[in-house]
């Protein structure tokens, strides 16, 4: 349990260094940027490895907490894909997708957390899903207090693409890598 801690906290507390301390975080871009996204990507990696070998070892330590609802499972299937075609649309050019969510990825990351809280009732999906839903919100929350403007439209076709990749990517990922990465099949009745 506690490595699930560890990588949640390493990986969380370096995603939330410019909500938490973002003058800490201005000074050290100032100072050598390539440092600084260095020692995040290194932080935030450990703690993503660290999550992981939780679940694959730590598995004997997880109780249920409590039961999900029958449709959790289908609610989690729409807002996972939804979250998909979020996910590619943040790393495309604005189109209007980008222009009316702001911040695509923040919001997929909550609908993504959301939807398997819905489908797992033990205490490490209960830990894992909420913490990363309630990154999201609180982070879309501080994107709000920061008045970023909504992004340009530069491509409207961005939303096409956005939609047929995501789909894609959610398809393969709930047909094949799924099941292979974590051993449970998302269309599996449980």
């Amino acid at each position: 349990m506690w490595i699930l801690v560890l990588g949640l906290v390493l990986f969380f507390g370096m995603h939330s260094a410019r909500m938490a301390l973002p003058s800490l975080r201005e000074a050290q871009l100032s100072a050598n940027e390539k440092r600084w996204k260095g020692l995040y990507a290194g932080v935030s990696f450990a703690g993503l490895l660290l999550i992981i070998l939780a679940w694959w070892v730590g598995q004997g330590d997880n109780v249920a907490l409590y039961t999900p609802p029958d449709w959790g499972r289908h609610v989690t299937m729409l807002l996972v894909w939804v979250a998909f075609i979020l996910l590619a649309s943040a790393n495309m050019p604005a189109g209007r997708i980008k222009q009316w969510v702001k911040h695509p990825m923040v919001v997929g990351v909550a609908l993504w957390g959301l939807g398997h809280l819905l489908a797992n009732g033990d205490l490490f999906g209960t830990l894992t899903f909420g913490a990363f839903f309630l990154y999201g919100v609180i982070n879309r929350i501080a994107v709000i207090g920061r008045g970023d403007p909504a992004p340009v439209v530069v491509r409207p076709r961005s939303d096409l693409i956005a939609i047929v990749a995501g789909t894609v990517l959610y398809a393969i990922f709930v047909f094949a890598l799924h099941q292979w990465l974590f051993g449970v099949s998302p269309l599996a009745a449980r």
